[in-house]
């Protein structure tokens, strides 16, 4: 078995990390491939904390928070999916996202400066949850037998790291519950994924969709999230209960 080295050694690095592919997911969503170190090399990210993306963009300095969709078992490389908001797309933000279009024009080969671990939440397995505010927070920790969330577009991408955590490990019974909201079908990311998730584990993880604009012979939800929507598809509220929620569309 090869031994495994990290690349986030101190989360006051920050780390350039060359682009080594680009998929495109859909009209507006990409998957950016970063390579680390070697390829013995993992991210060294606990599960429920993300990323910084650092870049230097028109002489000012743009950070942006991501979570990978890969994980520490992956090996030699990060990855990123990211929704691209384009110039002259959205009446609001006329500019777009300066960070997803730079990232949208990197080429293979181009770096990008990376910074972490971040973030409060750490799971440690079979339910147990710690919190830790700040750094120099005391740990609150929080055993869960069911936990549900709520995810909007690529606010997928958290939950889809917690998701896959529990999923591979047959030790960990957590019961999972996640309503995800898109705005058409074709916008639903890592979808083939969540369904052979949902497919191969029919106890523990439950999924259910809903659609600013469904198609005709759609099954699941329409509209917004609605308070009957989390209580017919989220577990109520409990000492093990716990609800996440990320919304971004």
């Amino acid at each position: 078995m090869k031994s495994r080295h990290i690349t986030l050694q101190n989360s006051d690095t920050k780390y350039p990390l060359p682009l080594i592919e680009k998929e495109q997911i859909s009209h507006n969503t990409r998957r950016f491939r970063f390579g680390l170190p070697s390829l013995d090399h993992a991210l060294g990210l606990p599960v429920g904390n993300y990323v910084h993306l650092l870049a230097e963009i028109d002489g000012v300095l743009v950070v942006r928070a991501y979570t990978p969709v890969s994980s520490d078992d992956d090996l030699g490389f990060v990855d990123l999916i990211i929704k691209i908001y384009f110039k002259n797309v959205h009446p609001n933000y006329p500019e777009g996202g300066k960070m997803t279009q730079y990232l949208e024009n990197m080429k293979i080969g181009d770096t990008i400066l990376f910074q972490g671990p971040s973030g409060c939440l750490f799971y440690h397995g079979s339910g147990k949850f710690v919190f830790k505010p700040y750094k120099t927070s005391e740990p609150e920790t929080k055993l869960v037998h069911h936990l549900g969330m709520i995810a909007g577009g690529t606010g997928i991408t958290p939950m889809l790291q917690l998701i896959r955590c529990i999923a591979r490990k047959p030790s960990d019974k957590t019961v999972m519950s996640l309503i995800f909201a898109n705005q058409t079908e074709e916008d639903i990311l890592m979808r083939n994924e969540l369904e052979e998730i949902a497919r191969t584990h029919p106890t523990q993880f439950n999924l259910w969709y809903t659609l600013d604009r469904p198609p005709v012979d759609w099954k699941y939800s329409s509209g917004f999230i609605t308070k009957d929507m989390i209580k017919e598809h989220l577990p109520p509220p409990g000492k093990s209960t716990l609800i996440l929620e990320t919304l971004e569309m």
